[in-house]
């Protein structure tokens, strides 16, 4: 990224402190100087700060030094991580650039190297510990009357010279450091500043993250927080992670937890405990990568839909999904297909072994399309020959409403709530528009399963193979989890799904108090029921991971939004969901971000997901998939609104990283809270001016600083200006530029 000071050399003429210090400090000033001026936050890591030529007055903003690439490749090996960053700048002007390459340190980074090099020569360059680099930023706030540089109070900094970049000429910098990685909860934890760049003047076309993990030990966990991310099991012990961006403005640094264990099934615990509330934790159940000896035998039921409307290419993707399961079976499962149109055909009376596969696929091969949609008889067949003693996962494929038979879906869901043993699981594929999605959501819902759409773009084939992946090894089914010893409540999923061999259990909850506790993790196996017990799990009495909250939030707003789908609005929903959206920042029906259109007379709402400028939840979007629309919950049963209806609700109940804050004006996310601007002050969502009489403060004033030493942790709220209201530790503070 770049950042450009017009007024350098003047300011270290009035400022006769140590001149490399003073220059770092004016630099980063200067740098979260664009952070105001920017149209928009943009991304990533290390960036050059570079100055005018001296016969040249140029303003810092229209030097176009800009990055081409930035790509980073680490290796993880017994907790031991090495990063290697590769950057291109690039130099647009027609005069030669200048500049100073300053990379902000992780924030709990033990560095035991660090080395750069620049087009193949190595440079030197200075780390700057986080205490030396706060005197910086605190004195310059003072003198520059510019709050935005209190974001970086708590991290040091490594800078170094960059020799003049030619006109239309590029600087490659290879930059790589060494940081011995921290533990807590039994998680390992990488951070790599990705933060730093959204002061950039433009998106980066290019960004890739690729981690290597190896450890002595079998590595369980694997997750991030904060990027959707690619995870391949190379081995027991040895994993890779990739992130890929195009075009894009991330405005957080990039962070990844792993544990290691030996545990049959693995647990970790990560925890929040916001001031004056109760505390939010989060879960991780992770069994191992090969579950072949702990899996439980299952039957699968392959349920096709060959009604007239599945003719063509439909018909054709369908049969190939139906034979990849088929191709993809346990040793000890069997399976059965039922196909319906019309009438019912089934392949067998009950599940049979794979002895009987090769049939099985040539009664496959022979499926035609043709006739009406008869869901429920369909349905009622295909369970009514379930092994109550066995896992059972229906695989129910349709691409239409139900036409013939009982149509009525409230009688289809109570036909098959009643018919269907506790051991079935119904997992529905909506292929196409005109499927009734809240059928499908029910059916699923009652069935512990889950519903997935595949839009006429998508292949049917891809879509089924990629869920059976998952759910091909079940370990535990019909999993509880209980705590004793702290107080735990409100879990999201609810109910807690089956856990599948090569996958993790994600579990977001609240807690009373913080404490040490216990869980009892339980369910049934092939042998009968099992439970785990895992003692010493610490929940924190204060602070902790920030990115839970926010990230419960998104669980039990899309498990409201189905509820209010499926059953109607209630009153008591819909205040939750607003409450909920307005304190976390999330856009949902019921709350709306306003900004003020140029020339409107008052605030209107925007649009959600998918709209300019409004970010997609993780998974949505781009090459992850369709781009839903938040909409009113009366979108109707069936077309494309209620399709994109029911995957936005799913992207929330599901959710795994906490999704970006709404890209508007008028609303902004830093670490666990949401403020929004208010008659030009920026307001938190927490503050309550019934509950709450504020301290009010002057921007510079030695009260101000006085609150900064105090409690260092407000710096970054404070750091978005010089109107600020904040709630911290339970007391309020009004920040303005004058008495």
């Amino acid at each position: 990224m770049t950042i450009h000071p017009s007024a350098h050399s003047a300011a270290l003429r009035r400022h006769p402190v140590s001149r490399p210090l003073l220059t770092l400090g004016l630099l980063l000033l200067v740098l979260l100087l664009m952070l105001i001026f920017a149209a928009s936050p943009a991304s990533a890591d290390g960036f050059i700060i570079a100055q005018p030529p001296r016969d040249r007055p140029v303003p810092w903003r229209e030097i176009p030094l800009t990055i081409k690439y930035h790509r980073v490749e680490v290796t993880i090996e017994n907790q031991v991580a090495t990063t290697r960053v590769d950057q291109v700048f690039v130099n647009d002007a027609g005069f030669a650039v200048e500049g100073t390459y300053v990379f902000p340190l992780p924030e709990d980074a033990a560095v035991s190297s660090f080395d750069m090099w620049v087009d193949g020569k190595k440079f030197e360059g200075k780390l700057l510990g986080r205490d030396e680099a706060r005197r910086i930023y605190e004195d310059i706030v003072r003198q520059q009357k510019d709050p935005a540089l209190l974001e970086y109070i708590g991290r040091g900094a490594f800078q170094a010279r960059i020799f003049p970049i030619p006109p239309r000429g590029e600087r490659r910098i290879e930059l790589a450091y060494t940081q011995v990685l921290g533990q807590q909860g039994g998680l390992v934890h990488y951070r790599y500043p990705l933060n730093t760049e959204k002061f950039s003047a433009r998106p980066l076309s290019e960004v890739a993250i690729s981690v290597d993990v190896r450890d002595r030990a079998d590595l369980r966990a694997i997750y991030s927080p904060s990027h959707p991310v690619q995870v391949t099991r190379e081995a027991a012990n040895h994993a890779t992670v990739g992130y890929e961006a195009r075009d894009v403005r991330p405005d957080r640094d990039f962070d990844l937890y792993y544990s290691v264990s030996q545990d049959a099934i693995a647990v970790n615990l990560l925890s929040n405990k916001p001031f004056g509330e109760d505390g939010y934790f989060l879960l991780l159940v992770t069994p191992p990568v090969e579950a072949e000896g702990e899996a439980v035998p299952k039957d699968v039921i392959v349920v096709l839909d060959t009604s007239g409307s599945m003719e063509g290419e439909k018909i054709d993707q369908a049969r190939r999904a139906a034979r990849y399961v088929l191709d993809n079976l346990g040793e000890a499962d069997r399976f059965n297909i039922v196909t319906f149109s019309t009438a019912t055909r089934l392949f067998a009376e009950r599940p049979v072994g794979l002895s009987q596969a090769a049939a099985g696929r040539r009664f496959i091969d022979r499926l035609r399309a043709a006739g009406s949609t008869d869901i429920n008889r369909a349905l009622l067949e295909a369970v009514a020959g379930v092994d109550e003693e066995r896992p059972t996962v229906v695989i129910f494929m349709t691409d239409g409403l139900p036409t013939a038979g009982e149509i009525d879906p409230d009688r289809i869901v109570a036909n098959v709530a009643a018919a269907a043993p506790r051991s079935v699981r119904l997992f529905s594929f909506g292929v196409g528009y005109d499927v009734d999605t809240l059928l499908l959501d029910e059916l699923s819902s009652q069935q512990r399963g889950t519903s997935a759409y595949v839009r006429p773009e998508q292949d049917i084939e891809e879509e089924v193979s990629g869920f059976y992946a998952t759910v091909s090894a079940p370990v535990l089914v019909d999993v509880q989890a209980a705590f004793s010893g702290v107080k735990v409540e409100d879990m999201y999923p609810y109910p807690l799904p089956d856990l599948f061999g090569g996958t993790q259990l994600i579990i977001a909850g609240r807690y009373r108090e913080g404490g040490t506790a216990t869980l009892r993790l339980s369910g049934e196996v092939d042998a009968g029921p099992r439970s785990y017990r895992y003692a010493g799990l610490q929940f924190v009495e204060r602070g902790g991971n920030e990115f839970i909250p926010r990230l419960w939030a998104q669980r039990k707003i899309g498990y409201l939004l189905t509820q209010i789908r499926l059953k109607g609005e209630r009153v008591e929903l819909v205040e939750e969901v607003t409450e909920l959206g307005t304190k976390h920042g999330i856009v949902t029906p019921y709350t709306s971000f306003l900004v003020e259109e140029p020339g409107a007379t008052g605030p209107v709402p925007r649009p959600a997901f998918g709209a300019p400028g409004i970010p997609v939840l993780p998974g949505l979007g781009g090459a992850g998939g369709p781009a839903p629309s938040i909409m009113a919950p009366d979108a109707g049963r069936s077309g494309e609104a209620a399709v994109s209806k029911a995957q936005s609700d799913a992207a929330l109940r599901e959710s795994q990283t906490a999704a970006e804050a709404p890209s508007v004006e008028t609303v902004r996310q830093v670490a666990d809270k949401t403020f929004t601007l208010q008659d030009g002050a920026w307001v938190d969502t927490a503050f309550d001016a019934r509950k709450l009489r504020p301290e009010s403060i002057v921007f510079g004033s030695a009260r101000y600083f006085a609150l900064l030493a105090e409690h260092p942790g407000i710096g970054r709220y404070l750091a978005l200006g010089d109107r600020v209201t904040v709630v911290f530790e339970g007391k309020a503070y009004v920040v303005t530029p004058d008495d």
